[in-house]
């Protein structure tokens, strides 16, 4: 994969991030901007543990970095999903469980593209 492959292919996987916490109407603020999506979520009322999630682009290694209060994670394109290069789960995992855990939401994200 090209480096501008790889560019279009996180700015996308970032957008349809943004874009399922617009549709889901839960209250949590988020903005992407040149490879980074940061979704806050201290003014949850409450329901979540707080803080920030942040999913960015890591050019040179061609993954996805995910940053929670639970741990970081990498993700690399494996087959038709994004993967942790230690675990093997799937990104919708982590990014759906930091978002349960430090939003208090409970968001079904759907098939990133890869």
């Amino acid at each position: 994969m090209t480096e501008s492959e790889f560019i279009a292919l996180t700015d996308e996987v970032l957008n349809l991030v943004g874009q399922t916490l617009d549709d889901s109407n839960a209250d949590l603020d988020w903005q992407a901007n040149d490879g980074i999506l940061e979704i806050d979520c201290e003014d949850n009322g409450g329901t979540g543990s707080g803080g920030k999630i942040i999913l960015n682009r890591h050019l040179p290694n061609r993954e996805l970095w995910l940053a929670t209060r639970g741990g970081g994670y990498h993700y690399k394109v494996a087959g038709k999903r994004w993967e942790d290069t230690r675990s093997g789960r799937p990104l919708q995992f982590e990014l759906e469980l930091a978002l349960n855990v430090q939003g208090g939401v409970t968001i079904s994200l759907p098939p990133l593209p890869v």
